[in-house]
Formats: structure tokens, C-alpha cells, sequence
């Protein structure tokens, strides 16, 4: 059997794998396929992610369901002012041993683990906040100069909140760009949340069931990095992301109007490995187009900033990506 036989036969074990990953976690969370479908990618892409919705819909919910459906073991932090690094990182205590000597001992704090949900994250100050970016970006910490390795896999899903700003601290331009994916989570249509009513207030609710394991995971994020793409679906990437630069001559007119800094080269990487992943969550080997164009949104929205100008006209970032997308993808595909 040769190498490709082998990827392609590792691919469509996978597909089914995360079929059933996916069954299981919309008993629970009903009827938000986009959303599960996002955050799944996110999290084979070995990335993290950003989850932006009203209180009641379901964010912390859905995270709880991923970390038993994905096999992770998962903590919880609850961010508040007056949450320390300390509480998230961990610290130091000095024993006293029964013949009087001492040593220090660390005590693990709750981001040693595999999957973090970080609750209503800008409630926390920036110091606070600050904590997680070395976790986010290098997969360990450091403290009192020691290098302590975190969970493998180790993945941050975040929620906030977008209506209450009041007493929180946006987090920074640096931690946004950590995040592989802002998952934005809207109100349920009409036969979305009668099915929700339906599975969710009876005498039982649909359970979760682990498809996945720790290590399993791994093996799937590693397949998805081996998996082919397209010279097409590589330029496309190319051009939307460069063209959302206001500053660079791929930048249409109405961009270098409408946006005052756009995303780096970590963006591109971001919306080539999602688009991977989008293509084994459909059962496909390859990416399209049309993975593209529908993992654009939630890889470039929180990576680009509006002009004061754009935002008097209440344009909004969707807006412009989308419009975007017609341009560069819609071009794409008529050729």
C-alpha cells in the first residue's frame, strides 16, 4: 500500500470518527451545526478559540460536552477582577518536614490540563489575562524561572460575553491573535429552539459519549497537517488575508477605507489548517473553495480593526470580509 493509500484510508477512519463526535455533541447543544462545526475544526487544528454569544446560549454547555465527547481532561476558570495569575498558573508553598526543614512545593493551578475553559475571560484584569498568553502560544508556563510543560493536547476555549462591557477589559490585540477561531453564537431560529425545548426539558437529556481520546487527538492533528492542498485553494488564502491589509497594495479601495490594521501571517496559517479540518468534518480529502470561504469569517473577525470613518456608517467586520470573499472567492469559482 503506498503512502497516499495509507493517508487516504487514515482520512476516512477519521471522518467517521468525528461524525460520531459530532452526533454526540449535538444531543446536547441543538441545532447550532455551524457552530460545533467551527469549534471542532478549532480544535483539530490544534488551535484554540474564542466563543462570543449572549448569556443563555449554550457556551459553557458546549465546552463541558467537548471535553467529554474529545476525552480531554478539562478545568474551569471563572474570570472576575479580582482573579490573580497565581489562580490560574499556580504557586508556591513552603513546607515545614517533620525535622524542621523546609522546601518549596508548586501546587498546580487549573491550567494544567488538556482542555481550559476560560469563562467570561474579559472580566479579568489585563495582568490577569496576560497569564494565559505563554500557555496559549507555547504550551507551557513559566514560574520562579522554571519551564513547567502543560496537558497534551492543551486547548483554551474562552467565552465572553458582547452586551455587558461595562467593569471588563477588551483583551488585546497579542491574545485575540492567539485565538485560531472568534466563534460568534447567535440566537437559535424558531424550529431550532423548539427542538431545543424539547430535548432539554423532559425528565432526561441526551449524554455525550467519549469518540475520542487524548492521544487520539493528537494522531488527528497531526493527519490534518499532512493532508494535501490545492494550489487554488493555497492562492485564495494568499489573497484574502493579504487583502485585508489596509496598508498593502492587495488591498482593495474599500478596505483601505474601512479597516485601520488587518491580520498577519498567523492568520493564513490559521485559515489553512481550519480549512483542513472543515474538509475531513464534511468527509472529504482535500479543501475546497467553499471551505474557505466558510471558515474566513470566524479566522479573520477578530484579527482586523474597523476605521472610526467605517464605524460611523455603521459598517460592520463581517461586512467587509464577506464582501471580500465575493471579490477574491466569487472570482475564484467563475473562472
Amino acid at each position: 500500500m503506498t503512502s497516499d493509500e495509507i493517508l487516504v484510508q487514515e482520512v476516512e477512519t477519521l471522518a467517521v470518527q468525528l461524525s460520531e463526535a459530532r452526533l454526540s455533541v449535538e444531543k446536547r447543544f441543538v441545532g447550532q451545526h455551524e457552530v460545533v462545526e467551527q469549534v471542532l475544526a478549532a480544535i483539530l487544528a490544534g488551535g484554540h478559540a474564542l466563543l462570543v454569544g449572549q448569556p443563555g446560549l449554550g457556551k459553557t454547555m458546549l465546552v463541558d460536552t467537548l471535553a467529554t465527547v474529545m476525552g480531554l481532561d478539562s478545568q474551569r476558570i471563572q474570570f472576575t477582577p479580582d482573579l490573580m495569575p497565581a489562580d490560574i498558573l499556580g504557586s508556591e508553598v513552603l513546607d515545614v518536614m517533620p525535622d524542621g526543614t523546609r522546601a518549596f512545593r508548586f501546587i498546580e493551578g487549573p491550567v494544567f490540563t488538556q482542555l481550559l475553559m476560560a469563562d467570561e475571560i474579559n472580566r479579568a484584569s489585563p495582568r490577569t489575562q496576560s497569564a494565559l498568553l505563554q500557555a496559549m502560544q507555547e504550551r507551557e508556563v513559566t514560574i520562579s524561572g522554571q519551564h513547567r510543560p502543560l496537558g497534551r493536547p492543551f486547548h483554551v476555549l474562552a467565552t465572553q460575553n458582547p452586551i455587558e462591557q461595562e467593569g471588563t477589559y477588551p483583551l488585546p490585540e497579542a491574545q485575540l491573535d492567539r485565538f485560531l477561531l472568534q466563534v460568534d453564537i447567535d440566537y437559535p431560529d424558531r424550529d431550532t429552539e423548539r427542538a431545543i425545548l424539547m430535548a432539554t426539558t423532559g425528565v432526561e437529556e441526551g449524554a455525550p459519549h467519549a469518540a475520542f481520546t487524548g492521544d487520539a487527538l493528537i494522531a488527528a492533528q497531526r493527519l490534518i497537517r499532512q493532508m494535501p492542498v490545492g494550489e487554488s485553494v493555497v492562492e485564495a488564502i494568499l489573497d484574502l488575508v493579504r487583502s485585508c491589509r489596509p496598508t498593502s497594495a492587495d488591498a482593495p479601495s474599500f478596505v483601505q477605507d474601512a479597516l485601520i490594521w488587518g491580520p498577519g501571517p498567523r492568520a493564513a496559517q490559521a485559515l489553512m489548517l481550519v480549512t483542513r479540518a472543515r474538509a475531513v468534518l464534511n468527509g472529504r480529502f482535500a479543501p475546497t473553495l467553499d471551505d474557505v470561504a466558510a471558515m474566513a469569517v470566524p479566522v479573520l473577525r477578530h484579527r482586523m480593526a474597523l476605521s472610526f470613518a467605517a464605524r460611523a456608517q455603521g459598517q460592520g467586520i463581517d461586512t467587509v470580509i464577506k464582501r471580500l470573499l465575493d471579490d477574491r472567492i466569487g472570482g475564484r469559482r467563475a473562472a
